[in-house]
């Protein structure tokens, strides 16, 4: 992160699946690969589901059957805010005298943000405050739900027949009496979901499939082709005389809202139930660990693992920028921070002239020749005004400072193109890593185990800004 509000100003190369280059604040550190790793090439895997309004918390099973929607929250469908439920006292006829009323409480819902309420649109109040509000019925529900039946009993008949070329292609290779034992047992005991459910991922197929005769008890769907129509209805009489009320007409968001019904006026605009968020699981695809897991609470911000990259991988950050003018060398002051608790050396190396991950740069750059040594992070040490520095002996025309785990250096860039895009810098950045995640085993003197460093290297470029007029 190179700055707070503009973060893409220094990144980091990627190399998983697809060269990405992104802030170290958008990054993953994987610590079993000693891999930065981007939302690119990671697996995302659902936790659970729950509402952002009331916090219910939901199985993937139920919140499928309901459609990734909750029951009881709804969003306005002119500005989709959060409903709220307002009571209201209304008078009503008393059961045992009609001739007399008495004041009777009733809810509805109210926007609080455009005003909206329930009753612009005819919607009865409901005596109680939670569910039973009056939704309107798609005409073309059922024409809907049996293309969906039709539809999903045509890919189950695309997948047996995949499965039965493949087993077909397998029964070649295998002796006849064995293949014909195997389907035996199997078609007789029923073992194939057994098996499968023993091998979750397994190329196999269900082997109970084996016999072909899956799916063929269930019940032909069929549907009846959609016609087309020579007729359409006309407009009204008055449609191009009518004067138009831009408040009453409804605008293409809100349509698009509600595809179902895609109301035309503010009128037909009826509350829809609140789409549900999820909570997910990061995984590392080559070495299959977890990169991120939240708390399962809806309620919990907390993580239960979450390697971002920033709390692994030393930090550049552009400090000052001085006028860049073009083929004169220009001194830019940096920042190297350091994020975890021992000490870390950094060794900055010019990119070759022939390197497939220069791609971007435009002038070129004079990185300091000694290492960098960038002590570890103190939290305690920030509020120790009586802390005796540390001496690392530094170069005061490379380091322009030195405060805790944080550094300040020098580097020189000379601009190659006298264009109007934005300078560009690449560098790459060596340093050493040990990783804790491996439990520390107490050596035969009696003392820890020093952790083995593992020199790691990244690919980071700057974008310095234009040149100075």
């Amino acid at each position: 992160m190179a700055s707070l509000l503009q973060p893409d100003r220094v990144v980091y190369l990627v190399r998983g699946q697809k060269r990405i280059r992104a802030p170290l604040s958008q990054l993953y550190f994987c610590r079993y690969c000693s891999e930065l790793r981007s939302l690119e090439c990671v697996s995302h895997e659902v936790d659970s589901h729950y509402c952002p309004s009331c916090l219910e918390n939901m199985p993937s099973a139920e919140a499928k059957l309901k459609k990734n929607r909750c029951a009881n929250c709804f969003d306005c469908p002119c500005c989709m805010h959060t409903l709220s439920t307002r009571a209201t006292n209304i008078p009503a006829p008393l059961p045992d005298d009609p001739t007399k009323t008495t004041m009777k409480k009733a809810y509805y819902l109210a926007c609080g943000f455009c005003r909206w309420t329930s009753r612009d649109v005819g919607m009865a109040d409901k005596s109680v405050a939670s569910g039973g509000w009056q939704e309107p019925e798609n005409p073309h529900a059922q024409r809907i739900s049996k293309l969906i039946e039709y539809y999903q009993q045509l890919a189950h008949r695309e997948k047996q027949e995949r499965d039965r070329k493949k087993l077909a292609r397998r029964r070649q290779c295998m002796p006849l009496a064995f293949s014909q034992h195997t389907i035996h047992v199997v078609e007789k005991y029923g073992l194939g979901t057994r098996l499968q459910r023993q091998r979750p991922g397994a190329p196999i197929s269900t082997l109970a499939g084996l016999s072909l005769k899956e799916g063929e008890d269930q019940k032909e769907i069929t549907i009846e082709p959609a016609q087309a129509l020579d007729e359409v209805e006309p407009l009204p009489e008055d449609c191009y005389t009518r004067p138009i009320s831009l408040p009453e007409v409804t605008t293409l968001r809100q349509r698009l809202l509600q595809p179902d019904f895609q109301p035309a006026g503010a009128s037909q605009l009826h509350p829809r139930h609140k789409h549900l968020l999820m909570k997910r699981s990061l995984r590392c695809r080559k070495c299959e660990h977890n990169l991120s897991k939240p708390e399962f609470n809806p309620t919990s911000i907390k993580f239960k693992i979450q390697l971002v990259a920033v709390s692994y991988i030393p930090e550049v950050r552009i400090m000052s920028i001085p006028n860049l003018r073009y083929m004169k060398e220009s001194q830019v002051l940096l920042t190297l921070t350091n994020p975890v608790e021992n000490i870390t050396h950094v060794t900055l190396v010019t990119c070759e002239e022939e390197d497939p991950d220069d791609i971007n740069s435009t002038a070129k750059v004079l990185v300091p020749g000694k290492e960098l040594v960038l002590a570890g992070k103190d939290a305690a040490a920030e509020y120790d005004e009586l802390a005796e520095p540390q001496d690392f002996q530094d170069d005061p025309d490379i380091v322009a400072f030195r405060k805790s785990n944080k550094i300040g250096f020098f580097i020189k860039v000379i601009p190659q193109k006298e264009e109007d895009t934005d300078v560009t810098v690449s560098f790459r950045m060596r340093h050493d890593f040990r990783n804790l995640a491996a439990p520390i085993r107490p050596n035969e003197e009696g003392g820890d185990a020093n952790l083995e460093a593992v020199w790691l290297t990244h690919h980071v470029e700057l974008r310095l800004g234009p040149l100075a007029p």
